[in-house]
């Protein structure tokens, strides 16, 4: 079974993108643009305390007619994360994330955030470890590559 810490491994960038408590909603929009992420994580006195997503923004932001430049950052963030370790299997972040309704994960290793599953590099994750399932039954069944 595939765990978080493959995606990490994997992930070419693994920088953790955040903005203080005192931001505006404007602010981290421009961060999360300039990292191209869906997500960042909101800080307080170096303590991660939210996490402010593009989702966060559609719902609760333009539609309810809060202007970004405006509307502090703590307004709009999740308070209560969900998290993960480095050893949590794939399948275990899915049913988080389904139970909790969110898109994105830390990963905490040692008291720190090393990184964000986010439900993209999720879906891609599983699905390349089906692929492989799926190729190991194919040469099983047809008795085709071993000892290749």
């Amino acid at each position: 079974m595939t765990t978080v810490r493959k995606i990490i491994e994997s992930k070419a960038r693994t920088e953790v993108f955040t903005v203080p408590i005192t931001a505006t909603v404007f602010d981290a929009l421009k961060v999360m643009d300039e990292g191209n992420v869906g997500a960042v994580l909101v800080t307080e006195n170096d303590k991660i305390v939210g996490i402010f997503t593009e989702r966060d923004y559609a719902r609760q932001g333009e539609l309810k007619g809060r202007r970004a430049s405006e509307t502090p950052i703590q307004e709009l963030m999740s308070k209560d994360l969900v998290m993960v370790k480095p050893e949590t299997l794939l399948a275990e972040c899915a049913d988080l994330m389904y139970q909790h309704h969110v898109r994105h994960l830390p990963i905490l290793e040692k008291e720190k955030i090393i990184g964000i599953v986010s439900i993209r590099r999720l879906a891609e994750a599983l699905l390349a470890e089906d692929k492989g399932t799926i190729n190991k039954l194919e040469h099983y069944i047809l008795g085709t590559g071993y000892g290749e």
